[in-house]
């Protein structure tokens, strides 16, 4: 009976440490009563329908990551790779500096040469989500992302020892985003404090800024589009 029991003591622990099926991994006790499976698979990766107005489903892990807890990789605004240093040197469309972008622009006094292009969203081809999990994924749209906040309640939640927002539908279905920080230059702030993710939504009123969700309160805030941010990919249910 002992041999048996610590079988299935291992199956358990197994089942619950992996991102395409979640079941409740053990936590001290603080989230046993959590529901983290996904409702779904598309092309390899889980997502979760929390029932909300757009149809929006979301996936339950980071671009990067393979556990819902798990930090993934960090990318500026509008890039697909990760790198070491994220500043306005290393960022892909600007020519040095915040005043000087080469696209995303709706300013002439920040663009580069006076540019602008007057793109409001990221194209698919700068899409991290579409970029690394594959035509379908994108990444969220700053409505979808206050669609998020809005319609779901949300509380700090420690998972498997890291901490982060756990949103929760009236669906019962929930949806649990780490507080993975961010990168600045080449070094690594809020982790497990707090958590930036990004939407694919500029912000037309200063283009050096983009739209993200700030994970403290949570809060929809902008940003410099130069910091390695985390990407939480979303899918249309149509």
């Amino acid at each position: 009976m002992k041999a048996v029991a610590a079988l299935m003591l291992m199956t358990a622990v197994v089942c619950a440490t992996g991102c395409t099926k979640n079941d409740g991994p053990n936590n001290g006790g603080d989230n046993n009563e959590v529901n983290l499976n996904g409702t779904g698979t598309y092309s390899g990766h889980d997502y979760v329908d929390l029932g909300l107005p757009s149809g929006t489903l979301w996936a339950t892990c980071n671009v990067g990551a393979t556990t819902p807890e798990g930090y993934g990789d960090y990318f500026a605004w509008g890039e697909t790779e990760t790198k070491t240093n994220y500043d306005w040197n290393t960022y892909k469309w600007s020519n040095g500096d915040y005043d000087q972008l080469t696209k995303y622009c709706c300013d002439t006094v920040l663009g580069y040469h006076h540019f602008t292009d007057n793109l409001p969203l990221l194209q698919t081809e700068d899409d991290a989500a579409t970029a690394n999990w594959g035509a379908g994924w994108c990444m969220p749209t700053d409505e979808q992302l206050q669609e998020l906040i809005q319609s779901t309640t949300h509380v700090y939640k420690r998972l498997n020892g890291k901490g982060g927002r756990l949103f929760t539908a009236p669906n019962g279905h929930s949806l649990f985003l780490p507080f993975a920080g961010e990168r600045i230059d080449g070094n690594s702030f809020g982790l497990d404090g707090t958590g930036h993710y990004w939407s694919k939504s500029l912000d037309t009123h200063w283009s050096e800024r983009a739209w993200q969700l700030y994970m403290g309160n949570p809060t929809l805030d902008r940003t410099s589009r130069s910091r390695g941010h985390s990407v939480r990919p979303v899918r249309s249910s149509n």
